[in-house]
This record gives structure tokens, sequence and C-alpha cells, in this order.
């Protein structure tokens, strides 16, 4: 356990060696804040390693076009199909990557600190008939999902809420996007995400997502 420990901590130092515009943001809670639904391990990998690696790799892909450095990253992912062609991919994979974290972590709180308000619960209620069906229709798309990707709660432009999921590192935000609209809350379905804790059960991990949803944080959201 001492070599493992040790070893993620000298994964994390050189992982964190972040350069250029986008840096890679603190968690605003403790590693384990989120047990035992998401255990500490997994936060640390997934945080430190993962998260880090896409934040390096897009700094890495900006090197090229220096000038990119000045656009903030929702300008670049929103407008993809305009950077230069030779980047396009690994700024839809690198810069989904860091965005899609970003906004994971912002979505969660430990457990029984941000509960679903009487005001979400009518809003899910009158979109999806109940919350349950919501709950559902959810844990549908975030199982549903073949191989790696994201399953999505948005705002369409109508102010319906809507679920769907994206491959990869894809986000309704992406030029690219099938179904654009305003993220309100998500969940990674990539392997890394989960399989320490819950192995091959995706579907145990989905439904254990909702004992860390910020629906405090959901609320504002949907309000914006």
């Amino acid at each position: 356990m001492k070599r493992i420990n040790s070893l993620l901590l000298l994964l994390c130092s050189i992982s964190m060696l972040s350069f250029g515009q986008f840096k890679l943001p603190d968690l605003s809670y403790k590693y384990n804040a989120l047990e035992p639904y998401i255990d500490s391990t997994t936060m640390h990998i997934h945080h430190d390693l993962h998260h880090a690696t896409y934040v390096n790799n897009l700094n890495k892909t900006l090197e090229k076009y220096p000038e990119l450095y000045k656009k903030d990253l929702l300008e670049l992912i929103q407008n993809i199909n305009e950077l230069p062609t030779d980047i396009q991919l690994a700024v839809r994979n690198n810069g989904g990557g860091v965005w899609n974290h970003s906004f994971f972590w912002k979505i969660m709180a430990a457990p029984g600190t941000a509960p679903m308000s009487a005001a979400m619960t009518k809003l899910l209620t009158d979109n999806f008939g109940t919350v349950d069906a919501f709950k559902a229709e959810f844990e549908k798309a975030a199982v549903g999902r073949f191989g790696s990707g994201w399953a999505w709660l948005i705002k369409e432009p109508s102010g319906k809420l809507r679920i769907i999921s994206t491959p990869n590192q894809d986000n309704p935000l992406m030029s690219s996007a099938e179904i654009k609209g305003k993220p309100i809350l998500t969940l990674d379905v990539w392997e890394h995400a989960y399989y320490l804790k819950y192995q091959n059960k995706r579907a145990a991990y989905a439904k254990a997502f909702w004992n860390v949803v910020n629906w405090t944080e959901v609320e504002r959201l949907t309000g914006n």
C-alpha cells in the first residue's frame, strides 16, 4: 500500500507540471468527501492524473498557435470548426476533457450537504413526470452510452430540460454536437471514473451518483 501511495504521489507531481494558459482547477472539497459513493483513491487518480493530462495536452496542442491561448476554453470548444484543421480533433478531445471534468467536479458535493429543493423537484416533475422517472432516464443514458462518454441533463433554448449522452469528451456546447444545450448536470461514464470501486457495474455507479449530486448548484444552473 505504501508503494502504491508513493507511486500515486509521484505521478500526481509529474502530471501537475502544467504549462500554458490552462491550469488544473482545485477541487472545492476533500478527496474523500464523496465517500462511500466515490472513493478517495479514484478521486486522486481522476482529478490529479486524468484531468491534469487533458489540461497539459490542451496546452501542448496550442503551442503551435500561441495566439489561441488568448481565448477562453468555452470559446475554443464552441468554435472548434474555426480552428486550424490540424488541431481541431486534439482540441475537441482535450479541451472537452478539461471542460467536462471541471464541470463535473462542481456538480458534486459531500453526501447530504446539497439536497434537492422543492423548486428543483417541481422542475424535474414538470419535465419528466416524476423525479424517479427523471433518474431512471438519466441512468439509462449513462448505462446505454457504448464505450466511454458522458450522460447529460441539458437546458434547451426553449427552456425545456432534456437528457442526452455524448461519446468520448464531447459535450453539448461544442460546435460539433448533434444536440446542443446548456449543461445542467453530468455524469462521467469513462471507466476511470468508477472502475476501482464498481468494476464493470456501471449501473450501480450511476445509481450511487444521486447521493453526491450538488442539487444547489444544479438548480442555480437551471436559472442562469
